[in-house]
């Protein structure tokens, strides 16, 4: 579709620009105007209306398919919310019937697996929003937040440790994004410690610190972090997609966000939150 698109706008514009300058040059060649104003008015008109039409031609387009797109996103998110809410009220009745350990533990794993299904609701139903410019700023206990994406990510990583020093901390943001950030640098964290199973966050002077003792990164690899899909290290899962968000977050949110790394020594990420 858009390479039909661009072949046709191409064409429009070259067969405008052709005509334009035809028509220059019959009115200088043959009619021999003396006052050329009254014909670079004309021109600037067609011009004009050639820009209109080129314009609407190149955007109405893609704004359909963004439409049609967002649409399918909506009610997608919609058609998942009811199995979404079902697993888990089955998964609350089976708990309270079940005598077994075993069976316990096998029934927590699949309400663990839900929890994270319906986190990855919650970033499509962000995203959606993101869109659509409909992101609200709220009043954020930042240390509260932190650790319960703490709690949430020790579900899907029980290996490791999480060292936590909080300060408390209120500020403006939002929210939902906000949790997006932090699950991407502690989800980092984790993926780079490698066998050093321990990840220190700190939290004082509007400062929140997320430590990792993995392999680190040398100057080089610095510059390239928030390139998107670079990864350091290729065996790692993950398309290398999330510090490119995480940049864009912090951009928008006057936050500050600064790298710390050494080869084989880890790395230290630092969210700095400015006071409006």
């Amino acid at each position: 579709m858009f390479r039909n698109l661009g072949i046709a706008i191409f064409l429009f514009y070259v067969l405008s620009v052709t005509a334009l300058l035809g028509v220059l040059y019959y009115f200088v060649t043959f009619v021999q105007l003396q006052n050329l104003l009254p014909l670079f008015a004309i021109l600037l008109l067609l011009t004009l209306f050639g820009g209109f039409v080129i314009a609407k031609l190149s955007i109405d387009p893609l704004a359909e398919y963004i439409k049609n797109l967002q649409n399918l996103s909506t009610e997608t998110l919609h058609e998942l919310n009811l199995p979404i809410s079902t697993i888990k009220t089955n998964i609350g009745m089976l708990k309270n019937n079940l005598a077994s350990e075993k069976e316990q533990k096998r029934v927590q794993r699949i309400e663990s697996a839900c929890e994270m299904l319906k986190e990855r609701y919650n970033e499509l139903d962000y995203m959606i929003k993101l869109q659509s410019a409909n992101i609200t700023h709220e009043s954020i206990a930042l240390d509260a937040l932190v650790q319960n994406r703490v709690a949430f990510l020790k579900q899907i990583y029980p290996h490791i440790t999480f060292s936590l020093e909080l300060t408390p901390l209120q500020i403006q943001s939002d929210k939902v994004g906000l949790s997006k950030v932090i699950d991407n640098l502690l989800d980092n964290a984790v993926k780079y410690s490698l066998n050093i199973h321990k990840i220190d966050i700190t939290l004082r002077d509007r400062s929140l610190a997320i430590k990792d003792y993995g392999c680190g990164m040398d100057e080089v690899e610095l510059l390239k972090i928030f390139d998107r899909y670079y990864q350091s290290n290729h065996n790692m899962r993950g398309f290398g997609i999330g510090l490119s968000m995480v940049k864009r977050f912090c951009d928008a949110n006057n936050i500050t966000l600064g790298f710390k790394s050494k080869p084989h020594e880890g790395t230290t990420v630092t969210l700095t939150f400015k006071e409006k």
